[in-house]
């Protein structure tokens, strides 16, 4: 018992420095986003998650939810331009529950025919550990088009 509380004070004093760290990130986040806004003279949309998203058409056939498996056509790149990743013009098939979390959120902002793109903070796309070319803590857009919901 004389342990525990030490412990629990060590748990504590970790979790709010990894919670102060999110926080700085998040808000470095918003200022590339902003900043990326500014730049391309985009009309984007704030859905109060962090996350930003452009409707260049959208779409007149069916809408999908977080739940959905969709056909995206995508591009995805970094704020400076550099293309990490894109399907074939045709498309990849995606259910909305095994992606990452700013397209969860963002693909159902868009109808069946849709396009537009997606401003993803980094606590929406890899984090802090990155995945394969993306480094950690990068803030993704992506230029999407809803093929099908499926």
């Amino acid at each position: 018992m004389k342990y525990f509380f030490p412990i629990l004070l060590v748990v504590f004093a970790l979790s709010s420095c990894s919670k102060k760290k999110a926080e700085e990130q998040a808000a470095r986040d918003e200022e590339i986003i902003q900043e990326y806004i500014a730049d391309n003279n985009l009309n984007a949309i704030a859905t109060g998650s962090g996350l930003y998203y452009v409707i260049d058409n959208p779409g007149l056939g069916s809408p999908c939810t977080s739940s959905s498996t969709v056909k995206v056509a995508y591009t995805g790149y970094f704020t400076y331009g550099g293309v990490f990743d894109e399907s074939s013009p045709q498309g990849a098939v995606f259910s909305l529950q095994g992606v990452i979390q700013g397209w969860t959120e963002g693909i159902p902002y868009f109808k069946e025919g849709g396009s537009g793109k997606l401003l993803i903070p980094s606590a929406f796309a890899y984090g802090p550990n990155g995945s394969g070319t993306i480094p950690e803590n990068a803030v993704l857009i992506f230029d999407i088009e809803l093929l099908e919901v499926l």
